[in-house]
C-alpha cells in the first residue's frame, strides 16, 4: 500500500496501523479480488467490523441513556448503524476514492454505494484487529463525530426518517420534535410529542417513551401530508 493512501486512511480513522496490510484488505472490493486471484477482499473484515460497530454503538447508547427502554435503545442503534448512514459517512470522508474496485464494478453506482458501507465496516474491523477494542472505540468516535450523540436520527423506513426525507425534498427543512406533555404515573408515563416544521406544528403523537411519541408524531404528520397530496385539507 502506498504511503499517501495509508496516510489518508489513518487520518480518517485516527489510528496508526502497525499492520498496513489490514488496510489494504479493508479497501479491496470483491470485484477486484475476482480479477486478481489470491487477493483477499474486505468481506471477512466487514463481517467483523459490523459486529464491533454494533457493540460499540450499543454500549455507548446504554451508558449515555440510562433511562431509555430496550425498544428505544434498539431504534437508536439501528439509526446509527443503518447502511445508508454508513455509506454517507464513508462518502463524506472520501473513503470511496480509496477502494480498489474491479473494472466492471466501477460502472455500478448502486454497487459502489453498498461498497462504501462495507468498506467503512471493514476499516473498523481492521482497526479492531490491529489495536483492540479501545482503538476501535476511538476510531468510531473519530469517524462518526457528533453523529454518535444525535437524538434526531432514525432508522431507514422509520416515520421520522421518511418525514425528514420528504420535507427536505420539498425544500421545507428538517422537522424538530417538542414534548408537549408527560402524563400518567412515574413508572408508566405517557409522552405527548409535537412534530414541528419551521416552528409550526405538523403532527402530534403519544407513546410510552419520548422516542415512541416522536415516531407517532412523525406518522401523524405524514398522514396529513398524504391527505393534502390527495386534495384533502389539513393543518400542515
Amino acid at each position: 500500500m502506498d504511503q499517501e493512501r495509508l496516510d489518508r486512511v489513518q487520518s480518517i480513522s485516527g489510528h496508526v496501523f502497525a499492520d498496513p496490510g489490514l488496510v489494504e484488505i479493508a479497501l479491496t472490493h470483491p470485484s477486484y479480488s475476482a480479477e486478481h486471484p489470491g487477493t483477499p477482499s474486505y468481506d471477512r473484515l466487514e463481517f467483523l467490523g459490523d459486529t464491533v460497530l454494533g457493540y460499540l454503538v450499543a454500549e455507548r447508547l446504554f451508558r449515555r441513556l440510562p433511562d431509555a427502554s430496550e425498544g428505544e435503545l434498539t431504534e437508536r442503534k439501528s439509526a446509527l448503524v443503518n447502511g445508508a448512514l454508513l455509506a454517507e459517512i464513508a462518502e463524506r470522508h472520501g473513503l470511496d476514492e480509496l477502494i480498489a474496485y474491479g473494472k466492471g464494478e466501477l460502472a455500478s453506482i448502486q454497487g459502489r454505494t453498498r461498497a462504501r458501507e462495507n468498506a467503512l465496516e471493514a476499516l473498523i474491523g481492521a482497526v479492531f484487529l490491529d489495536g483492540g477494542i479501545a482503538a476501535a472505540s476511538d476510531a468510531v468516535k473519530t469517524i462518526f463525530g457528533a453523529l454518535l450523540d444525535r437524538d434526531d436520527l432514525a432508522p431507514a423506513g422509520h416515520p421520522k426518517s421518511v418525514l425528514a426525507a420528504r420535507t427536505q425534498a420539498l425544500g421545507r427543512g428538517t422537522p424538530a420534535y417538542r414534548v408537549r406533555d408527560v402524563a400518567g404515573p412515574v413508572h408508566a408515563p405517557v409522552f405527548t410529542v409535537e412534530a414541528l416544521l419551521n416552528g409550526r406544528g405538523i403532527g402530534v403523537g403519544e407513546g410510552r417513551s419520548k422516542q415512541a411519541a416522536e415516531k407517532a408524531a412523525a406518522a401523524a404528520a405524514l398522514a396529513v401530508m398524504d391527505a393534502q397530496a390527495n386534495g384533502v385539507d389539513g393543518p400542515a
